[in-house]
Parts: structure tokens; C-alpha cells; sequence
């Protein structure tokens, strides 16, 4: 955590000089100060500044005008601000030191077991405010971790599922071998007809494991790449599972429709939102689903549609959670697939996600930034 840092601005240095002794015997922060509001404004934009002691009469601008200055600009306007005068101590600059966006209004001479306390407040409050942030970081540090941890999970059931068929079929030919050869009806002819077989088997399934390695590679860089390729892979990585399902996949895509980041994540993105889909499909025994996706470009924009005849969401408690780390509804779920969804499309892709019922089921509208080639 860092220090705090106070900044003071008066015109008289010997007034700096003496709040500075005052500081510096009571508490370990870092001090600047200023004795222009030009000299100040420098100060604001290259430091992180935690709260500002402004001497009301200055000779260029005074201290209302300048606070009135500051709170119009974006970075600074949060700034908490402390008035320090000797002139104007009536209750009409006092109301109006408050209105404007002050916290607090000392006068002087100042009594300096009262600033000190004041001090003291404002910077407690302060490091309860790191404090927070710190852990709020550290537990989103930690939710994105589960997340990809459910991922990887997800992930490896799929692909379980994609080698169990070839496994199957190499355990039939093993089988078939076996008899065939107890029966006499091996010869050359069969033996490079069962070596055929198990080559493409063999050739599937290490192609499904590639495909998973190259997936999950921790060391791909961001690049421009085709979204019809981020589809086509996590179509590719589902294939089994869409076809065993009897799932029906519905393309409209502009193939010349590029994007920046990184090609893997919005492969899981997609893969998130089919799987989901075909689950459902499962859950309510629809035997005859259908996912369409469609990608196309509007306004300068990546449109990507992805909709399935699942039935939708009608429990609006359940369509307003639905993107909630956590959240699932499914009896084996993490409640972390479509919270990873947003936050790719968010933070990585600086894009938006939109979910919504449509006359068949969910619609997912995802909005991502166009590369013209």
C-alpha cells in the first residue's frame, strides 16, 4: 500500500513551512506543496494526490475558484479538499466552501490538535479504502482463476467425450481381429484394411488432443484473426457431442470478418455458449435441436448472433442472475461458464454481450470491434 499523499497550497511559504513541520510530527505520508494554483495543477496531473489543505485567498485565482476549476476535470474532481483561511471566517464562505465540494473549513489560527484529528480521519479512511480495493482485486484475481479452472474442467469432459468413440472403435476392430484370425479370414487384404482403420481412428483422436493443446496455449499472443476461425474451432472441439445429441448447427457467417485479441478466447467464448446450449437441449429432452449463429457487421461493429431452440429463460429472477459468478442452474454446474463469457468479451475484446428470449429460445448478441482488411 502506498503512502498518502497530501498536497498544500498557499501563497506564503512560511505558512507551507509550518503545516509541513506540523504534518511531518505526527504522521509518515509524503508532502508536496504549492504556492500557485498553475504550480498545484502541475502537482494533480503527476502525483497521485489523496487530499488537498487549500488556502482560500491566493493572488492569482483564490481557492473557491480553483476547487470549482477541479471538480470539473475527470481525474481530479474525487480529490478531497480541506480549506485553510485567515480572512474569511463567517458563515457565508463556510456554507460556501461546503456547496462547492469542500469536506472541511479551518480557520486560522489553526488549532492544531484539531487538524491533526481531522488528519487522522481522512486518512483511516483512506487506508480502509486500500484495504478494500486490495481484496476486491484479490478476490477477482481469484474468481477469474475458478473460472478458468471450471473451464479447463468443462474442457476436458468434452474431449473425454470426443475419445471415447475412437477408443470404442479400436476396441471393435481389436475384437473383430480376434475372431476373424480364430476364424482363418485374416490375410494381407484384411490386415492393411484393419491397419487403414485404426490409422484414421488413431490419426482422430491425436488430432483431438492437438487441437485441445493448442487451445489452452498460455503463450499465444493478441493478433488480428478471421472470427469465422474462432466458430469453426469450437464447432470443432464440440463435434462429438453436437453430433451424438443430434444437434443441428445453422451457419451464416461473413468469413472476411476480423477482430483483435487473442483467436483461443473467443473459441471459448463460443464453446461456452454452444455447450450451454446443447445441455439444455439435454435437460428438457429436446430431441431435435437447433443452434444458429450468424456473424456479420453493422455500424463499424461485429455483430455475432448465437440463438438455440432451447425455450429460453422464463424466470426473470434467473434471466437477471444468469451472468452472476456462481450462478447456475444446473445441478452439476460452477455458475462460472457465462461470468467467464463476459469478462472475455468485456476486458479482453472491449466488447458487449447481450442476452435475451427470443420466440425459440436464448439469444446471445455479442459486439466486437471491426478490422477492415
Amino acid at each position: 500500500m502506498g503512502k498518502f499523499n497530501v498536497l498544500i497550497v498557499d501563497d506564503i511559504e512560511e505558512n507551507i513551512y509550518s503545516l509541513k513541520l506540523l504534518i511531518e510530527d505526527n504522521f509518515d505520508l509524503n508532502i508536496f506543496s504549492a504556492t500557485s494554483t498553475n504550480d498545484a495543477m502541475g502537482i494533480l496531473l503527476n502525483n497521485s494526490i489523496n487530499l488537498i489543505l487549500m488556502d482560500v485567498q491566493m493572488p492569482d485565482v483564490d481557492g473557491f475558484e480553483f476547487t470549482l476549476y477541479l471538480k470539473d476535470l475527470e481525474i481530479i474532481k474525487d480529490i478531497p479538499i480541506i480549506f485553510i483561511t485567515g480572512i474569511y471566517d463567517n458563515e457565508e464562505y463556510r456554507s460556501k466552501a461546503y456547496k462547492i465540494g469542500g469536506i472541511d473549513y479551518i480557520t486560522k489560527p489553526i488549532d492544531n490538535d484539531l487538524l491533526i484529528s481531522k488528519l487522522k480521519v481522512y486518512i483511516d479512511i483512506y487506508k480502509n479504502s486500500m484495504v478494500q480495493q486490495e481484496d476486491l482485486v484479490k478476490t477477482k484475481t481469484l474468481l477469474v482463476h475458478n473460472s478458468k479452472m471450471a473451464s479447463l474442467g468443462e474442457m476436458i469432459g468434452i474431449i473425454s467425450h470426443q475419445l471415447k468413440q475412437p477408443l470404442n472403435v479400436l476396441s471393435l476392430y481389436s475384437d473383430s481381429l480376434q475372431y476373424s484370425f480364430n476364424d482363418g479370414e485374416v490375410d494381407e487384404l484384411y490386415i492393411k484394411d484393419y491397419a487403414k482403420k485404426t490409422k484414421s481412428q488413431i490419426s482422430y483422436m491425436n488430432e483431438t488432443i492437438n487441437g485441445f493443446l493448442n487451445f489452452y496455449n498460455p503463450n499465444k499472443t493478441q493478433e488480428d484473426f478471421l472470427v469465422s476461425e474462432s466458430i469453426n474451432m469450437a464447432l470443432k472441439i464440440l463435434k462429438s457431442k453436437i453430433y451424438s445429441n443430434n444437434v443441428k448447427i445453422n451457419l451464416e457467417l461473413d468469413e472476411t470478418i476480423k477482430t483483435s485479441g487473442i483467436n483461443m478466447e473467443l473459441s471459448q467464448v463460443i464453446l461456452n455458449i454452444v455447450n450451454n446450449s446443447i445441455d439444455v437441449f439435454i435437460e428438457r429432452k429436446i430431441s431435435e435441436g437447433l443452434i444458429s449463429i450468424k456473424l456479420f457487421t453493422a455500424d463499424s461493429k461485429i455483430v455475432l448472433f448465437l440463438e438455440d431452440n432451447g425455450g429460453g429463460i422464463k424466470e426473470e429472477k434467473v434471466f437477471e442472475k444468469i451472468l452472476d459468478p456462481y450462478f447456475t442452474t444446473k445441478d452439476d454446474g460452477t455458475g462460472l461458464g457465462l461470468y467467464m463469457v463476459n469478462l472475455i468479451i468485456k476486458n479482453n475484446f472491449k466488447g458487449e454481450l447481450k442476452l435475451m428470449n427470443s420466440e425459440k429460445g436464448l439469444k446471445f448478441i455479442i459486439v466486437l470491434n471491426y478490422l477492415k482488411t
